[in-house]
């Protein structure tokens, strides 16, 4: 199966080479750094001044390169001095110390280095404490809806949105295929239980692994909703479940870790301050998420899936998200960019006047001159405007941004 080049990224890769800065490639595991990887070897892999070192370390064929001694062992004997090196690290966490031989390779000439990493504390803790300013990190997220149809060889239409919104942007699944939902359930099945295995249980050496999967299992039917450590302490004690708040703290942290789901938080629109309490989780794939609150379920969280949908889009499109707060309501999402800010509503479907209200009201009580957006999934919208706001439907809004 050939690959598919994923463009944006390439483009970003490529814009960072030879600027003497490591690229690192972060983001869940099964989520495309190493297709990205590869991407780049069939680009480069043709230069005739090319010599591309490269290191999986999910493939056994590099069970022998344990630490940084065996990294350098290594790079010596394939290292080619009378070309460009470039050397690729895929998923580098499970190398011991290798921030050291990083360091030192980088400071060579005719070198650029790209890695990949599925765990941002042990990434940001080590680059900034010994590669500070001295790296490029581009955050890889799974397939855009417009991707999704290229990698599936889809048309665009009401099915293949459906698809997308059910089964998520897992670029792996073009393997598996999307025909069978039994397939595409085992396939997500088994790259959720190699995150929560690898990148959180083994790395935190999680002892109450029930409870583990238990707030991941809250979280996931959760999404979207204001949360706490001490509310989700309480309805687990409810539900018979003691744990102390610190616990929740400490797993919560451990999946955005993971890069498995992220914790928006919520912002004062009109004190222009963010408030560190009540944020809202939304997970990185929308296919994991509904595989743990039920694939067959996904009509009965219509809002949350689409919320989820949307945010992921956002971050895609390099917004910085935040969760927006009036004293008159809340408005979903306020996005920053530069010097761009815009406030965004999802809604399933506005057919009524007081869904109408509901939506734009809430936009029309901002008081500054900024971009307001409601996407919905309302029929035969694709953009129109209703007093200032403008109505983009989801289609639109995933094709062709804002």
């Amino acid at each position: 199966m050939d690959l598919i080049s994923r463009k944006y990224y390439a483009d970003k890769v490529d814009s960072w080479l030879g600027k003497g800065q490591i690229i690192v490639l972060v983001g869940q595991r099964r989520i495309g750094k190493s297709f990205v990887l590869k991407d780049f070897m069939l680009r480069h892999g043709v230069e005739t001044d090319a010599n591309i070192i490269y290191i999986d370390k999910e493939k056994k064929d590099f069970d022998f390169i344990k630490n940084n001694t065996d990294l350098n062992d290594y790079i010596d004997k394939k290292f080619a001095k009378e070309k460009h090196n470039f050397i690729l690290i895929d998923e580098i966490q499970d190398i011991e110390e290798w921030e050291r031989s990083v360091r030192s390779y980088r400071s060579e000439d005719n070198i650029d280095i790209i890695i990949t990493g599925s765990n941002a504390r042990m990434l940001s803790s080590d680059l900034s404490t010994l590669l500070s300013g001295r790296c490029q990190e581009i955050y890889v997220h799974g397939l855009s809806y417009s991707e999704f149809l290229t990698f599936h060889e889809l048309v665009d239409n009401d099915d293949s949105l459906n698809k997308y919104l059910n089964y998520g942007g897992l670029p792996g699944l073009r393997q598996i295929g999307i025909d069978s939902e039994e397939h595409v359930h085992d396939y997500l099945q088994g790259v959720l239980n190699t995150v929560v295995l690898k990148d959180i249980i083994e790395r935190h050496n999680i002892r109450n692994v029930a409870f583990l999967n238990k707030l991941l299992q809250y979280l996931a039917d959760n999404t979207g909703k204001p949360t706490s450590a001490n509310n989700i302490s309480n309805y687990m004690k409810n539900m018979g479940t003691t744990v102390s708040t610190n616990v929740v703290v400490d797993y919560s942290s451990y999946f955005e870790e993971a890069y498995l789901m992220k914790c928006v938080q919520r912002y004062d629109i009109h004190g222009k301050k963010i408030l560190e309490t009540n944020g809202k989780y939304y997970f990185e794939d929308i296919g994991i998420r509904n595989l743990l609150s039920g694939l067959n379920r996904r009509e009965k969280d219509i809002e949350k899936v689409l919320e989820n949908v949307v945010y992921q889009h956002l971050t895609k499109l390099d917004f910085d998200v935040k969760i927006g707060q009036l004293q008159a309501g809340e408005v979903d999402f306020v996005c920053t960019k530069n010097d761009i800010k815009v406030y965004v509503q999802v809604s399933y479907l506005i057919a009524t006047e007081e869904a109408t209200e509901r939506e734009f009201g809430t936009l029309g009580k901002i008081n500054d001159n900024y971009p307001k957006y409601v996407i919905s999934v309302s029929p035969l919208v694709t953009h129109s405007n209703y007093n200032g706001i403008i109505h983009l439907g989801l289609r639109e809004f995933l094709k062709n941004g804002l």
